[in-house]
């Protein structure tokens, strides 16, 4: 789909769709989402350039994803959305600067895109250009990329809390009862899933990092003027928001590694906990069972056989012979 958008009252107009593909001429922005190839025809008609297509976006390589070409720009940065159940997808997203035109493949629906553009529709201070447009569009995805980070920082806080406060809970209110009250299956697969989604993020910030940086050494090869002058101020200040969100992602990580390694503690602490059951329940019935094996042997001359209280003489002796050593295990604090 072709989306073309121009500028008008300080404000971004979108360009009612026309029955075939065609690029309006005063357009400051076409946004091509999944576009078909009459549509990549016609962009590239209109403007002399060669639009990658989706093939060629997924072999590109990292190193190769700026350059410079028939008088344009292009720049591929991979952007992160919350797909469905709350997954994240990553994918590439090129940025094309040809004269006083935006060009943007993608296909996906990074929710950056739809704020921006509702934004946008309201009187703007900064100038609709080409390069305004790219800068502000880059800002919103910074933007949401500190939304996404700080709800992942929420989630970790909470797991945070959720695993080192079940284990004060079991010194007090869960004395009686040392189960759990946390699933630790559920904490490892929540660490998990923000683990995944904050190492895409910072990958994704990396790559708008160095297009951001690209895009720095294009404007310092232009002449200077008042636009351009705002244009470099707006670059500079993105550039240091991306390197502060990406120390975030940086301290998450580190956090999520962290957190995985507290539970996984608490796991191996709750197995070790099981075997020692078993270890002791072993012990405390092990001395009972050597009473009736003596016993249970085939000799002709067993004395105690022969007596009246033989029987209740050997059950009391098992059972005594098995509280001994549980009172012993208690008393050294073994259980």
């Amino acid at each position: 789909m072709l989306t073309a958008y121009g500028a008008a009252n300080g404000c971004l107009t979108e360009f009612e769709a026309a029955a075939t593909p065609e690029v309006p001429p005063d357009s400051v922005w076409l946004d091509l989402v999944e576009p078909t190839a009459a549509e990549e025809a016609a962009v590239e008609a209109a403007l002399g350039i060669d639009i990658p297509t989706r093939e060629e976006l997924a072999e590109i390589e990292a190193s190769s994803r700026l350059y410079q070409e028939d008088g344009a720009a292009f720049m591929t940065a991979n952007l992160i959305r919350r797909g469905e159940h709350d997954e994240p997808e990553s994918s590439p997203v090129t940025f094309i600067i040809k004269d006083n035109t935006l060009i943007t493949i993608r296909y996906h629906h990074p929710q950056a895109f739809p704020a921006y553009v509702k934004r946008a529709m309201k009187p703007q201070t900064t100038a609709l250009t080409g390069w305004g447009v790219l800068i502000s569009l880059l800002e919103a995805v910074v933007d949401r990329a500190a939304d996404h980070l700080e709800r992942a920082g929420q989630i970790v806080d909470e797991t945070s809390k959720k695993t080192f406060g079940a284990k004060r809970n079991l010194a007090g209110v869960h004395k009686q009862n040392p189960r759990r009250s946390v699933n630790l299956q559920e904490l490892i697969e929540n660490i998990g899933e923000e683990g995944d989604f904050v190492s895409k993020m910072r990958e994704s910030l990396v790559s708008i990092g160095r297009a951001v940086a690209f895009m720095q050494a294009i404007t310092d090869q232009v002449r200077e003027n008042k636009l351009m002058k705002e244009h470099k101020a707006r670059i500079k200040i993105l550039q240091r928001d991306i390197v502060s969100l990406t120390d975030h992602a940086t301290f998450l990580s580190g956090k999520i590694s962290f957190l995985l390694d507290a539970v996984l503690g608490l796991i191996s602490i709750e197995q070790n906990g099981i075997i020692k059951i078993f270890s002791v329940a072993a012990v405390v019935f092990l001395p009972p069972t050597l009473v009736a094996s003596i016993y249970g042997m085939n000799f002709a001359f067993m004395p105690e056989l022969q007596w009246t209280f033989g029987y209740p003489f050997a059950i009391v002796l098992m059972v005594m012979s098995a509280i001994l050593p549980f009172y012993y295990f208690k008393s050294k604090g073994w259980l």
